[in-house]
């Protein structure tokens, strides 16, 4: 999901009040705050919190300069999660023998790095405004969420993927400086969260969008859920509604 708020303010997460399941961020303070906050007040509901292990990894890239060897050491250990990562890219399997795999080769790499950062943190030598300081820092205090991967297959080691869906706003913004009004930035938010979860599904974003647009208006409000891409698929895809122009006979030959 993809949304455009005045600030980053926490009061914006409002929005995900009535999910249950994983959420999966960086390690802005706002969403652990939410977290907790949604764990006592929301009972039935339960809300799992992942971080990004990319976010960890820039974390000690800043402190590369002042402690290159610790630094060296930290990526170490984070290369060798990617490293598996891409091992299960490369041979697909199902999340049973996924969770199983990290379970057996990337979860005592996590071991290894905390015990790590523990150490490191007992250094004599480190002050509490040293870059590396504040690197150990991050890590520790959100090793919970950087930990969820290893027990639960669906989720991903990092938000790689979801930057990547939106670099296409902030590229193309250089074109159309921004999107002209607040209300024009949102509609673009709930646009691209569309496409991007119709290319998460293998969903045709053209033909979904073709059909919807016009099932919309004839489709009861209450079944709105339906109408998502996830849902759409199963239900919809197989014999979906045409554009006027799709039905047109070819004029050529």
């Amino acid at each position: 999901i993809f949304t455009y708020s005045e600030s980053r303010s926490g009061k914006h997460l409002k929005m995900l009040d009535d999910y249950g399941g994983v959420l999966l961020t960086d390690g802005y303070e706002a969403y652990a705050n939410y977290v907790k906050r949604r764990g006592l007040n929301t009972p039935g509901k339960q809300l799992l919190h992942a971080l990004c292990w990319a976010h960890a990894r820039r974390t000690f890239i800043k402190a590369e300069d002042s402690e290159p060897q610790a630094v060296r050491e930290a990526l170490d250990h984070i290369r060798a999660l990617y490293a598996h990562e891409e091992y299960l890219r490369e041979h697909p399997c199902s999340l049973e023998e996924q969770l199983a795999y990290r379970k057996s080769h990337q979860e005592p790499v996590v071991d290894s790095f905390f015990a790590w950062c523990h150490a490191q943190l007992r250094r004599a030598d480190l002050t509490p405004k040293m870059p590396l300081t504040k690197a150990l820092k991050y890590v520790l205090e959100r090793e919970q969420g950087l930990r969820l991967f290893l027990s639960r297959a669906d989720v991903p080691i990092d938000t790689n993927h979801l930057e990547r869906a939106l670099r296409v706003i902030p590229m193309g913004r250089k074109n159309w400086t921004f999107c002209w009004t607040e209300l024009g930035a949102k509609h673009v938010a709930v646009i691209q969260s569309l496409l991007v979860t119709c290319k998460q599904h293998g969903v045709d974003p053209h033909t979904y969008l073709v059909d919807v647009l016009q099932r919309v208006g004839m489709h009861p409000a209450s079944a709105a859920y339906d109408l998502s891409p996830r849902e759409w698929k199963q239900k919809f895809a197989a014999d979906p509604l045409r554009s006027d122009l799709d039905l047109k006979p070819s004029m050529t030959g």
